[in-house]
């Protein structure tokens, strides 16, 4: 079989934090489903050693803190944080948000898209 499929049913259902490495056996790549609810506050800081983090923020806003910088996100906002940025979450507002973080290797990527790709 060449494919892995996990059902997560309603996001809003969902624990603060789901990782799908296991789940679908990933190789390339760690993915996390997130929810945070509303006035909500990660409680420490975090970095990398090796892994860049892409946000993808799919429903609220909220507020990334990168190196003291407080960069405001909202639903369909996409922030890429290198693996040494200084990062937290929070969400001040009044809804829930619900995010996608996807982490890979920084400068792993060797083919992409098109260059990845056969026509068959």
């Amino acid at each position: 079989m060449n494919y892995e499929k996990l059902e997560l049913g309603n996001l809003s259902s969902i624990e603060e934090k789901v990782f799908l490495h296991d789940s679908l056996n990933l190789t390339g790549c760690e993915i996390s489903m997130n929810r945070v609810s509303k006035g909500y506050k990660v409680p420490f800081n975090h970095k990398h050693k090796e892994n860049e983090e892409v946000y993808i923020i799919l429903k609220g806003k909220g507020i990334i803190d990168i190196d003291g910088e407080q960069i405001e996100v909202k639903e369909g906002s996409v922030v890429k944080i290198k693996p040494e940025g200084i990062r937290n979450i929070e969400n001040p507002n009044d809804e829930e948000m619900i995010f996608i973080v996807i982490q890979t290797k920084q400068n792993s990527l060797t083919g992409y898209t098109v260059s990845d790709a056969e026509i068959l």
